[in-house]
């Protein structure tokens, strides 16, 4: 026996559900309220985290400000209807990314950017 489809107009957030969101938003407030706190000195040290981040928050940023709904929504469509073509794309993508990292690291060095010895 089946069970009937889920009606759209019927389906709510259960307390469960509720208490996921608020610990998300008030985790996300806390972190941001800490780190507005913490005088770094200027905009440079701001922005820069005074050049004393570990490089594992540093690359967490970058892969979480690269996924967005596009990924979520749009790939999943996209593989939906042609198949195994958008992950070919998708995987390509590594090897782009590492040419463009192997390329600008040396010139983010050489600015004086970041603190790689």
């Amino acid at each position: 026996m089946t069970s009937p489809p889920l009606d759209v107009d019927q389906a709510t957030l259960e307390a469960g559900d509720w208490v996921v969101v608020v610990v998300y938003f008030i985790s996300v407030i806390t972190v941001g309220l800490l780190s507005s706190f913490r005088n770094r000195g200027s905009v440079r040290g701001y922005f820069l985290a005074g050049r004393s981040m570990h490089w594992i928050p540093v690359g967490a940023s970058l892969f979480a400000s690269n996924i967005g709904s596009g990924h979520f929504i749009g790939l999943a469509g996209a593989g939906a209807s042609s198949g195994l073509g958008i992950a070919v794309f998708e995987l390509n993508a590594i090897f782009i990314l590492m040419v463009l990292g192997w390329f600008f690291v040396p010139v983010y060095i050489a600015s004086g950017w970041c603190d790689i010895h």
